[in-house]
């Protein structure tokens, strides 16, 4: 109990004395990164540096083709698909263009519709890729390679970035069982 609070005669719980507001739990995020383009990669960036500037304990479980985000070869390869994107392309300038999905197909149009995601970006200061990627790193956000998925893409552990490490899905569920949030994207 506090001074004021003897003198007062009231009773405080430990939950409620001022040093217990100042200890308040930190919040916890899981992520689950499972697909691989570039434009469905940011979100997971975007989320995670957030968390991680809110002072969350972020983590990300990245399997299947969102393995792509730690692998240190597929990661400088990713694109936007111009085919089968539902909402491709975004608007310009403010103005809705819709390209017939049958155009996604002609040659080059996956590195227009990449070019046109790291545009935009650019455009709404946005750290590119790799910087929002640091980002993260540099906020405590840890990242994860599934171990399973590994084996099943023949991806060798010298493969994954540095930062990043292998992971079991049991050992991250254990993880994301007790976050606040958890997000499969």
């Amino acid at each position: 109990m506090t001074t004021a609070a003897q003198e007062s005669g009231i009773s405080l719980s430990p939950q409620e004395t001022p040093e217990a507001e100042g200890a308040a739990k930190q919040k916890k995020l899981a992520l689950v990164a499972s697909k691989g383009g570039l434009d469905e990669l940011y979100p997971i960036l975007i989320m995670a540096s957030t968390a991680g500037a809110l002072g969350w304990d972020a983590r990300v479980f990245c399997t299947f083709y969102g393995l792509d985000l730690v692998n240190k070869k597929r990661r400088k390869k990713m694109k936007v698909a111009a085919v089968g994107n539902a909402a491709s392309p975004p608007p310009i300038n403010g103005i809705e263009v819709r390209v017939p999905t049958i155009l996604g197909i002609l040659p080059g149009m996956n590195s227009v519709a990449t070019w046109m995601m790291k545009k935009w970006m650019k455009n709404s200061n946005i750290p590119d890729f790799d910087d929002l990627y640091q980002t993260c790193v540099d906020l405590g956000v840890k990242f994860y390679a599934c171990a399973t998925t590994m084996g099943v893409m023949n991806v060798n552990p010298d493969d994954i970035v540095d930062n990043a490490e292998c992971l079991g899905a049991t050992a991250f569920l254990d993880y994301a069982a007790e976050a606040d949030v958890s997000l499969f994207i």
